[in-house]
Formats: structure tokens, C-alpha cells, sequence
């Protein structure tokens, strides 16, 4: 409805625009007939001197009458006093007419207007040999077959316009169809997908893009996100679920061989309880781990960025994780290309650098190495860990920032990493701005890049 009206109300006014020009200009054109009409009677009444000479005026009857009826119109002699000479009609003859189109013609005016009953009045004054004004023709005239002329055209044009608009209106109403349809489809699937049904698709038929089969890709897409993240999250609450079900089960086991025993030497309540503190330790590590994630992700933990030497910081990082490194045997090499300040949370950054250098150590054969690299262009700082450990299956790259994950399960266990550190420091670098990438080969080594802006907008 709101197309046929912004289509139709429009050229609905142009129409009747145009039918009252035509009307203005057919009753201009009808204007000078009479005008013209009524100077011709008033030069032949001034040159034959009908209006004084008696016996003339049986001709100047014939002239008005010939041309009263040839035109339809009614016709008027009359002298300067507004006294009727001559009426084509025979009716109103000796009395006096004082019109304002008869007195603008007294006053050497030819005048032509329209009534408001629909007639025409035309109005010259004759002047004599000396150019005095001695009288006027007056012409009457109906436009009824102009009127009718224009209404037989509106009748033909509105009902050419009311069958346009019926055939319109169903073409339009036929199209919403074609576009709502899919709407009404698409809308569908949202609303179980809200109620929960992820698995629900909009199907798209058609390969032809538009916005509608555009739209239904997106809405695909935006269930197959909605959908992984719902598995992600339901494979999050089972891991955190299971990373702490093991240390309760070890403090269970350990508790109830002490409760079940008697006699128990105090040597063994102790080493149990060293036990029963490890694995409290543990939980607690695992906790404060995931509260971390849960405010990084909320950006609950706000950022103080500072200006600082990123290579005074790895340095740092290095001294306090050489002793793990000498412990294994393995050589910390670091190589600083260039001296870098950037604009970085000093804490977080520096947990998530340890974290990468942590990581490199701990997978890392004894007699292995690690390489740490900085580097900058006019933009950006770079900064490299690489080592010569386990390496990452080309299958598993992309799940390393999940949480819990672990390439080696069993080295995790032994280590004492909750297979959170990583997604602490993606999550971390990518608060910063910045990006981390991986590029790994199993059995070989790891190299993680990590790039941070030199300049934050804050």
C-alpha cells in the first residue's frame, strides 16, 4: 500500500495538473475566438456605419445572426449608454446592460473572462471615423464542449489509471510474497534458534546472489558460530569439570588412606599431607587461571598501558626462567635486532611472553635450545619464541589457544600447566591490539610470533 502510494498519489496530481492546463488553455483559446469574432463585428459596424444609418441595419442583423449561429454564441450591439441596439437572440433589445466587461470596453479595453456559471464574456468597443468610442459588441458564449471536451478525457484517463493501479497492486502484492516469503522463513529459524535449537538452518534455494540469499548465508553462518561456540562452551564446562574432579579424586584417595588406617606413622600423615597440599595448589592455580580468562573476556581487567622497553622486559623474563632452562640442560639464546619501546600493560604482557618462554622450556628435551627474538618496523613491536620440543601437529594448530588443551597430556601432568597459560596470552595480545601466530612441526620445534602496536589509541 505504501508503494501504491508513493507510486500512484503523485501521478495522480500530475494528472489533474495536466487536465487543468488543458482546461486554462482551451478557455484562453476560446477567449481570442470571441475576441477576435467580436472585432471583426466591430470593425464592420465602424466601417459600414450600421450603428446611424437605418437602412443598413437590416445587413448588420444578418451579420450577427450568421455569426450567432455558426458559433452558438449570443451577440449584443449596444450603443455607448450600455443600451441593447441589436441581440442576436431578439430578447433583451432597448434595455440597458452595465456589466464590467461592457464598461472596461467603454473604456477601450477589450476584455474576455469567465463566469462562474461556466460562460464566456468577450467585450470590444466600435469607435467611429474619429476614433470615438460609440458603442460596444458583447458576446456571450458557453463552453460546454470544451468542459465536456476535457471530462470525457478525465473519464477514459481514471479509468486507464484505476485499471493501471489494480494491476499494479497485484504485481506488487505478488512480489511481497516473493520477498516476505523468505523473511517470514528466515524469521522462523531465528526464533527456535533463540529458544535454542542451533542446529536450525535457513534454506537457501537459488544461486543468484541478493540480499536475501545474502542474508540467509549470514544467518547460516552466524547458527554455525552460535552452534561452535555452544560446543566450545559445553566442551569448556566438561574440561573444567574433569581438571577438577582429578585433584578432589587425589585428595579424596589420599584423605581416606589416612581415615581407613590406623596406627598410621606420622611420616606418612606428613608425606600425605604434602600430598593433599599439592593438589589443593594445583586447584587453586587452575581457579585463578580461569578467573583470568573470565575477565579477560569480559574486559573486566583494565589495561594501564605504559611506555616501556620491551627489551629490558624479555630480558627480565629470561633471568627468572634460566634456572628451569639450566635445570634441563637447555640454552636460552636471545637475539635483539633493534631497541624497542611500545605502549604495553607491563604485568600482563609479561605474563603472556612468560607464558610462551614457560611453555618452550617445558616442551623442550633436556639439551635442547630456545631462541628469543625482538624485533620493530615503524609500527609494530615483534617478538619471537622458538624452541626445539615437541612440536604441534599440523591437526591440532588451531586448537593450542583452547583452553585446556595440551599437546602432550602426560608431560602437562608432570609439569603441573593447566592447559590455560596459552589462552591467557592470546587473549592478553589480543587486548594489546596485536596478533600471535604459530608455526610448528612435530618433532622438530615451535615458533611463536607475537606482534603488539607500538602505539596504543586510547
Amino acid at each position: 500500500m505504501t508503494y501504491l502510494l508513493v507510486s500512484f498519489v503523485p501521478l495522480l496530481l500530475f494528472v489533474n495538473t495536466i487536465f487543468r492546463t488543458m482546461d486554462d488553455y482551451f478557455v484562453e483559446e476560446r477567449k481570442k475566438e470571441l475576441l477576435s469574432q467580436a472585432n471583426i463585428i466591430s470593425g464592420k459596424i465602424s466601417s459600414s456605419d450600421y450603428m446611424y444609418d437605418v437602412t443598413k441595419q437590416f445587413k448588420l442583423d444578418e451579420e450577427i445572426r450568421k455569426i450567432s449561429e455558426e458559433g452558438n454564441l449570443r451577440i449584443l450591439v449596444m450603443d455607448s449608454t450600455g443600451v441593447v441596439i441589436k441581440d442576436s437572440g431578439y430578447q433583451d433589445e432597448g434595455k440597458t446592460y452595465l456589466l464590467p466587461e461592457i464598461i472596461e470596453a467603454l473604456d477601450n479595453k477589450d476584455v474576455a473572462k469567465k463566469q462562474p456559471n461556466g460562460n464566456l464574456y468577450a467585450a470590444v468597443s466600435i469607435v467611429d471615423k474619429n476614433s470615438k468610442r460609440i458603442g460596444v459588441v458583447f458576446i456571450s458564449a458557453l463552453i460546454t464542449d470544451v468542459t465536456n471536451t476535457i471530462l470525457e478525457i478525465k473519464d477514459k484517463v481514471y479509468l486507464l489509471f484505476v485499471a493501471i493501479a489494480i494491476v499494479v497492486a497485484m504485481i506488487m502484492f505478488f512480489m511481497a510474497q516473493l520477498f516476505t516469503e523468505p523473511l517470514k522463513k528466515m524469521l522462523a529459524v531465528i526464533v527456535k534458534m533463540s529458544e535454542g535449537h542451533l542446529e536450525q538452518r535457513v534454506e537457501v534455494t537459488g544461486r543468484r546472489h541478493n540480499e536475501i540469499t545474502d542474508l540467509a548465508i549470514a544467518c547460516n553462518n552466524m547458527a554455525d558460530k552460535l552452534e561452535k561456540v555452544e560446543t566450545i562452551r559445553q566442551q569448556f564446562v566438561s574440561n573444567v569439570s574433569h581438571e577438577l574432579k582429578t585433584p578432589l579424586s587425589s585428595i579424596k584417595v589420599l584423605s581416606e588412606s589416612i581415615l581407613l588406617q590406623e596406627d598410621v606413622p606420622k611420616e606418612m600423615y606428613i608425606e600425605f599431607l604434602h600430598d593433599i597440599n599439592s593438589e589443593v595448589d594445583r586447584m587453586s592455580v587452575i581457579i585463578s587461571d580461569l578467573l583470568t580468562l573470565v575477565k579477560l573476556d569480559q574486559k573486566e581487567i583494565p589495561l594501564t598501558f605504559v611506555e616501556t622497553d620491551i627489551a629490558n622486559l624479555v630480558r627480565d623474563i629470561i633471568k627468572r626462567l634460566t634456572p628451569l632452562a639450566a635445570a634441563k640442560n637447555i640454552d636460552i639464546e636471545y637475539e635483539q635486532i633493534k631497541d624497542v619501546f611500545a605502549d604495553v600493560d607491563t604485568v600482563k604482557i609479561t605474563l603472556a611472553i612468560s607464558n610462551l618462554v614457560d611453555n618452550a622450556v617445558k616442551y623442550t628435551p633436556e639439551g635442547g635450545s630456545v631462541k628469543i627474538t625482538l624485533d620493530a618496523d615503524h609500527q609494530n613491536a615483534f617478538i619471537s619464541v622458538s624452541d626445539t620440543g615437541i612440536g604441534i601437529p599440523d591437526e591440532e594448530i588451531g586448537k593450542i589457544f583452547d583452553r585446556f588443551y595440551r599437546v602432550d597430556k602426560t608431560r602437562d601432568r608432570e609439569t603441573g600447566g593447566t592447559g590455560l597459560g596459552l589462552s591467557i596470552t592470546h587473549s592478553t595480545v589480543l587486548m594489546h591490539n596485536g596478533s600471535i601466530k604459530v608455526n610448528s612441526k612435530e618433532k622438530e620445534g615451535t615458533t611463536f610470533l607475537v606482534r603488539i602496536p607500538l602505539h596504543q589509541n586510547t
